[in-house]
């Protein structure tokens, strides 16, 4: 396994282990989604939810916009978006694709020009152990989509998100962070051999490092950042995957017929799936922290273990000097910086 792991000051990852203690927020992996937003008022604020018209993105745009927000969903298949959406207020539809630059420039334009702030970005788009493809930058399309995509989204919306003022913007990852770290001398599989789940690995632990950067350097201005890994789901993103490999994750029974996620030890349903990233979004218990990896609507400890079945973070997906190598390596591939 590749690490990915820097030279770094010893106490940067200290401290970056100290802040992944869990909070006991009084919530757990049975949690739903809408349990957390439960109490809270929306009205006036406004939201982008990447990925927001399927699995996991519909049920945080579903119980943000019934909580009062008003929710941008950025959409490749209109069509597919129309549907999916239909009968949730408050919901407004815009282009993106998060593999086109040019894409991603105009939706963030766009919302900009309407001169409104920006109070919650959630990055919940995203594929997985997909064959490999590259997109018009020759760049591998896991970790294009995955992280390129919303680090230069998130960096055109700067103005709306300083904006906002107490703004959070919200990474959904994975526990698949632990298969393998960023691969900073060659993050597009150009001098090593594709493996998808080392692709998919790497893409996600890029969406905890830039969690962790992001909210070093958006403090100042209001911004927090955190991290999710949602809970193994079994949605659209797994369209990829063979019926072997939905066994070994114990989503098929033998016979090939999908087993219901309540009669599972440790399958979520969609329901209970998006609720840490609406917790992380909206929780008051967050109020003054930021930069951390979450799961279960809590703070996640840091992992005692390689295995990927395990609770909490890797520590190569917290470490500073990574986060930072990273950025750096993003801004160089995308040509896009964030203001100072």
């Amino acid at each position: 396994m590749n690490t990915g792991m820097n030279q770094e000051t010893n106490s940067g990852l200290y401290n970056a282990k100290a802040k992944q203690q869990p909070i006991l927020s009084g919530y757990g992996p049975d949690t739903t989604a809408e349990q957390v937003i439960q109490g809270h008022n929306l009205s006036g604020k406004i939201a982008v939810v990447t990925g927001g018209y399927s699995g996991l993105g519909l049920e945080t745009t579903r119980v943000l916009a019934a909580a009062g927000a008003t929710v941008i969903v950025p959409v490749r298949t209109p069509e597919k978006a129309r549907l999916a959406l239909a009968g949730i207020p408050g919901v407004e539809l815009e282009a993106l694709d998060l593999l086109d630059p040019a894409s991603v420039d105009a939706f963030a334009q766009r919302f900009l020009d309407s001169g409104r702030p920006l109070h919650m970005l959630i990055h919940s788009a995203g594929i997985m152990a997909s064959p490999l493809a590259r997109d018009s930058r020759g760049y591998e399309a896991q970790f294009a989509t995955n992280h390129l995509g919303h680090f230069q989204l998130a960096a055109r919306l700067w103005p709306a998100l300083v904006q906002g003022g107490g703004t959070r913007v919200v990474s959904v990852s994975s526990r698949g962070h632990r298969i393998a770290g960023v691969d900073f001398a060659d993050v597009n599989f150009e001098r090593r051999a594709y493996e998808k789940w080392t692709a998919y690995g790497q893409s996600k632990t890029a969406n905890v490092l830039f969690a962790l950067e992001l909210d070093k350097r958006g403090q100042a201005h209001g911004v927090r950042a955190f991290s999710v890994h949602p809970g193994s789901i079994l949605t659209d993103l797994a369209r990829h995957l063979s019926d072997d490999e939905l066994r070994g994750m114990g989503a098929l029974d033998e016979a090939g017929n999908r087993i219901p996620a309540g009669r599972t030890s440790h399958m979520k349903t969609v329901q209970q799936g998006a609720a840490t990233s609406v917790w992380c979004a909206v929780s008051p218990l967050l109020d003054g922290k930021g930069g951390v990896y979450c799961e279960d609507a809590d703070i996640a400890p840091v992992a005692e273990s390689g295995d990927s079945h395990q609770p909490g973070v890797q520590d190569w997906a917290i470490d500073p000097g990574n986060a930072l190598t990273l950025w750096e390596l993003s801004e160089a591939m995308t040509g896009v910086t964030f203001p100072a």
